[in-house]
């Protein structure tokens, strides 16, 4: 794990920072967007804080959670999130849980909101992810120098998947590059005259989903419940949750407009 600020008494490590720069990147295109629909800018501000903490002591609760065993050993790694053990579903689950209940107390249209929030949501995963590449996690199998050559990867990534004399296949590029393209897909949709209610949220879902599920496929450090890759699990259901949502916002044939605030 590489430091970029080292005092002794206090550090900075790159995953830090690529989770700092993904909620600022993200939380941007967020209030870009809430704008747009008149939202006030301290209300989408507030929701913006706390969901990402909310949805931070998720991801990490959710980790801890599957290493229950380790954690009560070393109690104080708990709060080290810096050294890894951020799981995005876990992070996800308890941020929307959140924004339902806080949106529903503000009267909110939550579909509407949680369209533009996957815009941001999806970007910051592909930043975010380049924090696992400095901290040597979530790669895939074991395999050659000259497999990742034949790959076309950029050759800083071949060189920082060499670890401990092995190297690794990048799974953690390939969900970066997928969060990506979902990006770019969400973020020319978004502004189509005929987008309904719920489109945009149920694209993600199905989206995120399936490319979690394959990549997830060739993870080593999977979270696991018995024999299955928790993670594989939660991304069919989601996928179902987006299919679900897809067919209902097309049904309902809701617009975007101001009123649907």
């Amino acid at each position: 794990m590489d430091n970029v600020i080292n005092l002794g008494f206090i550090s900075i490590h790159w995953y830090s920072i690529f989770i700092f720069l993904a909620v600022i990147v993200g939380g941007y295109l967020v209030l870009k967007e809430a704008k747009k629909f008149g939202f006030e800018e301290n209300f989408i501000v507030n929701l913006i804080f706390f969901t990402v903490l909310i949805g931070i002591l998720g991801a990490r609760a959710y980790f801890v959670l599957f290493h229950l065993d380790y954690y009560l050993e070393n109690p104080l790694e708990i709060i080290m999130f810096w050294h890894g053990g951020l799981a995005i579903h876990g992070g996800i689950i308890a941020a929307l849980i959140f924004i339902i209940i806080y949106l529903y107390i503000k009267k909110k249209n939550t579909l509407l909101i949680l369209d533009f929030i996957v815009v941001g949501l999806i970007i910051g995963q592909a930043i975010g992810r380049w924090g696992n590449f400095f901290n040597g996690e979530a790669h895939g199998p074991a395999t050659t120098l000259a497999h990742l050559q034949d790959m076309h990867l950029p050759s800083f990534v071949i060189d920082g998947m060499h670890i401990g004399g092995t190297y690794y296949i990048p799974t953690f590029f390939f969900e970066s590059l997928w969060c990506l393209l979902g990006f770019i897909i969400l973020f020319f949709i978004r502004n189509l005259k005929k987008n309904k209610i719920g489109f945009m949220t149920s694209l993600y879902l199905i989206w995120y989903s399936i490319g979690r599920f394959f990549i997830e496929s060739l993870r080593t450090d999977s979270l696991m419940f018995f024999d299955l890759k928790i993670a594989q699990v939660v991304s069919i259901l989601m996928c179902l949750a987006g299919i679900i949502l897809f067919i209902i916002s097309l049904k309902k044939n809701q617009p975007y407009n101001m009123e649907a605030k």
